[in-house]
Formats: C-alpha cells, structure tokens, sequence
C-alpha cells in the first residue's frame, strides 16, 4: 500500500479539466472553481448546475467526449468523473505520465497521480480525511461525524484568532514572544471524541 505526500495544491488560474457531467463533476467543478481554477468541462451531457455555470462563462464546456488532444496546451490537472471506462482511465494515466499532468479518477487511486481527502471546512479550517484509497466510504463517514463539532461558533473563533494574529504581528516585535501568546490562545481548545467500529480479527502475517 502506497501512502502520499500530503500537500495543498495553488490552482489559482491554472487550466484544469473535469471530464463528465454529473453530480460528481458538479462537486469537483465547484471545489475547482471556489480555489480559483480555470475549467474546462468534457462531457455530452451536463447537470443543471453545470449548465448554468457554463451560461454564465464561469466554465468552457466542450459538449463531447474525452479526446487526447484535450491536455495539449499546458493542461496542469485533469479530474475524471466518468465509471466504468477503463479505456479511459487508462488513457488520461498514460497521458499524464507522459505530459506531465496531475490526473484523479473516480474510485481508481491505481490510475491516479493523486488522491482526494475527505474534507471537513469550517471557515479557514481544512481537516483532510484519508484512508490511502481503501475506503473512500469511511473517510466520508467519519468527516460526516467530524463536522457537527465544527459549528458556526468555532468559525467565530477561528476568525477571532486570524484577528488576533495580524494584531499581535502589528504590536509585538518578539518573534517567540508572538508565537508563545498565540500558543496560549488555543491551549484551551480540546477535541473530545469516541469511536465505534465493528471488531475483526487481525490477519495472521
């Protein structure tokens, strides 16, 4: 089992493609979108929500099938939406390597040079959940229970502190000084949780 190198990527401006139509287009779209991103969407077929965004020129839409010549002209990352095409996933794999593109396709981290975390935002705050591709559903589970505890107070907190750093970045000339003081005004934050899973053996070795 292969586990990443966790990073965030900067895709302000950068031309990305998602490839499908539907719902999850539609999610991947709107994540592309509120980062920054220029999209481009390849698909027959659209979502109402999908179609408005390209009414209202917020994406290019090519109302077509995948071809390769898509990547040409300095594509940097393609996401694939469509099931059920290995030809496909395959293909944008192969072109990837050789074009040197970041590519994600659906439920296949195999044929993938990345891998996306489930997610849970609150404001500023990003928690990335990550089972390296085994379970995708468990990851979505457990963001599921994660972001209740993250409510509209907690965002409140979250931009008192972005307030209270530019503040003490204005007023305290200690560098160390600085951090311990802000050290000190999250020493009272405290993640209080339970987990419940079904018991398995553990596979001999």
């Amino acid at each position: 089992m292969k586990f990443g190198f966790q990073i965030n990527l900067d895709v302000k401006d950068r031309p990305c493609l998602v490839v499908g139509g539907g719902d999850e287009a539609t999610e991947k779209t709107q994540k592309l979108l509120d980062a920054g991103a220029k999209v481009t969407v390849i698909s027959p077929t659209l979502s109402d929500e999908l179609k408005t965004l390209a009414a209202s020129a917020k994406i290019l839409h090519r109302g077509r099938h995948f071809k390769a010549s898509d990547v040409d002209g300095g594509v940097w990352l393609v996401m694939n939406t469509v099931k059920d095409d290995q030809v496909l996933v395959r293909d944008l794999y192969s072109l990837a390597r050789q074009k040197g593109f970041l590519v994600w396709s659906d439920d296949q981290p195999e044929y993938s040079t990345f891998t996306m975390p489930a997610l849970v935002t609150r404001g500023p705050l990003r928690i990335a959940i990550s089972t390296s591709g085994v379970s995708p559903a468990l990851a979505k589970r457990v963001k599921e229970d994660l972001e209740p505890l993250f409510d509209e107070r907690f965002e409140v907190f979250l931009e008192w502190l972005d307030a209270y750093r530019v503040h003490l970045q204005a007023t305290e000339p200690h560098v160390e000084k600085r951090a311990q003081l802000l050290r000190d005004a999250v020493a009272k934050v405290k993640l209080h949780a339970k987990i419940e899973f079904p018991k398995v053996e553990k596979k001999a070795t």
